[in-house]
């Protein structure tokens, strides 16, 4: 079985959620901090290559709107979202779900009981 990585930052709270979700279900997963340990260039471009980049790109939160104007502009395909989110990674949609099936970018109850095949609660 495919090892699970949770991609994300601790502090914040869609992550802390996941995280807790993923553990209150006992699936087992590796927490990888890309504002610590950083992202390699080859995981990004995978995971573009799974996902539109306006899917990983949050455009609405603090990062993206502390860029330049200039910055933002750049940004109008899949190899400009690829920098950035190099160059920013707290740019990228939270959290990022890789090993559980498809590519899975945020965070629900609903669709982590999907990917994980976990029924409802009565």
């Amino acid at each position: 079985m495919k090892k699970t990585t949770l991609y994300g930052i601790p502090n914040c709270d869609t992550v802390k959620k996941a995280r807790t979700w993923l553990a209150d279900n006992g699936h087992e997963f590796d927490f990888h901090d890309f504002k610590k340990q950083g992202l390699e260039r080859a995981t990004v471009a995978a995971w573009l290559e799974q996902l539109d980049w306006e899917v990983l790109v949050n455009r609405k939160g603090t990062t993206w709107r502390k860029l330049s104007d200039e910055r933002r502009a750049a940004v109008v395909d899949k190899a400009g979202a690829l920098e950035l989110m190099l160059e920013a990674p707290s740019v990228i949609k939270r959290p990022v779900l890789a090993g559980a099936g498809p590519l899975h970018v945020g965070f629900s109850d609903d669709a982590y009981r999907q990917l994980f095949g976990c029924p409802a609660p009565q």
